[in-house]
This record gives structure tokens, sequence and C-alpha cells, in this order.
């Protein structure tokens, strides 16, 4: 586990729904609609108070997710939309992608070796030299004034948010469903503990049923 940054950065809030045996898709990837009515409600309400939210480029590429709140899901007049933000180093998210469709502010997270053009109305924010830095860009989006972030994975990114240590809150929808292993993605796509002292350790806040499935919420716990 790497040390964690004292610079201000924003609240970062994981969210993720998997099965029964932690896994976030279907075999290669392909998307698993794993929350139930209640808990997509959860989600909307979070995006709703989040001032942006962020995934990866390989979930832009799998799922085409449109990362947008449903005002009417969650009983509240159409608000301000969070900014959608991408993490995507190599330039591979494509330009088709809902995510680039205009309707909400969007911010591609990159590095400076990546010359890819993006739409024009697509912000491109430099956060790292190889790979996108999360610690460094979350002091970015601070100076924007943004307050906080909910991150919606895939498990590369939920991985290194975890390894970065600089989260304060992870929620988990488990489904009622088992799907496997193989080629379907786990929860954290990372390397693995190689003993306790590398373990991410965190501590049970609460436990909520939604439909068929429960919600866990944790924060961090100091090593």
């Amino acid at each position: 586990m790497s040390e964690p940054d004292s610079r201000a950065r924003p609240r970062i809030w994981l969210n993720c729904a998997i099965s029964i045996d932690g896994r976030l898709a279907f075999a290669r990837g392909v998307r698993a609609r794993l929350s139930g009515p209640q808990d997509l409600v959860r989600v909307h309400r979070l995006r709703a108070e989040s001032d942006a939210i962020v995934v990866g480029s390989g979930t832009v590429i799998l799922d085409d997710p449109s990362l947008t709140v449903h005002w009417e899901e969650i009983g509240r007049l159409v608000g301000r939309p969070p900014t959608r933000i991408v993490l995507d180093s190599s330039g591979s998210a494509p330009a088709g992608a809902r995510v680039f469709d205009g309707s909400s502010p969007t911010l591609v997270a990159t590095v400076k070796s990546n010359n890819r053009t993006y739409p024009p109305h697509v912000e491109r924010l430099i956060a790292g030299t190889d790979r996108v830095e999360l610690p460094e860009l979350w002091t970015l989006l601070y100076e924007r004034g943004m307050r906080r972030i909910l991150v919606e994975g895939g498990a590369r990114v939920i991985a290194s948010v975890v390894a970065s240590r600089r989260f304060d809150r992870l929620t988990v929808y488990v489904a009622p469903v088992l799907i496997g292993q193989g080629t379907s993605p786990p929860m954290v796509a990372g390397p693995a503990a190689e003993g306790f002292e590398h373990l991410a350790r965190l501590r049970l806040l609460g436990v909520e049923r939604l439909d068929d499935g429960y919600v866990a919420s944790y924060e961090p716990r100091d090593p």
C-alpha cells in the first residue's frame, strides 16, 4: 500500500454493485445490471449529491454509461449535473461514447503522452506523465472547487483508489446472484496482498437491505 498524500483533496466516495461471489460483470466484462430498483435510486441520489462522477476508459468501452442523474427517479427537480470524468491514459475511449454526447459537462483526465483529440466540448486535464496519477488528479479537481467525487469503476480504477489510501467511503451493493470466475472481472483488479501488513483495512459502518440484496458501507481504517 502507498503512503497517504496530505494535500487538500475532495471527499472520495467509491460505489459499485457486485454479485455474491464478488464479480462486477459477466464473462469478458459484459455489463451486468446488478442493481435492483431500490439500489438504482440510491445510486442516483449519490450522483445528484456529487460534483463529479469518475470512471475508467474500460468502463466506457464495455458499458457505455451516460453517467447522468435520473432526477425523476429520486423525486427532485432537475439540478446541476455532475461533471463526467473519464480516466483515459491511452486515449482508448471511443469518440461515440455517450459520455461525450455533450449533454453534461465532461472532462478527460489523461497524460502528456496522449495526443488523442476529443470532441471540442470535452475538456482535457493532464494529471500525469505516463499514467493518470490519482493524488494529482484529486488535487487539481479540488482546486476547481470540486468537493465530492463519486468513483464508479471499473475494477482497475477501484483498485487504484484503494491502493492510494485516499478515499473516504466505500459502498457496495451485493446482488442476490452468482456469476462465477473465468473472465468475469472481480470487484478489485490489482496486485494481491502478500500479507496482513499489505491489506486495505476497512471499518463497517452499516448494512441495509435493498430489494433482495444489500448495501454495505465502509470507511478506511488506519493500518
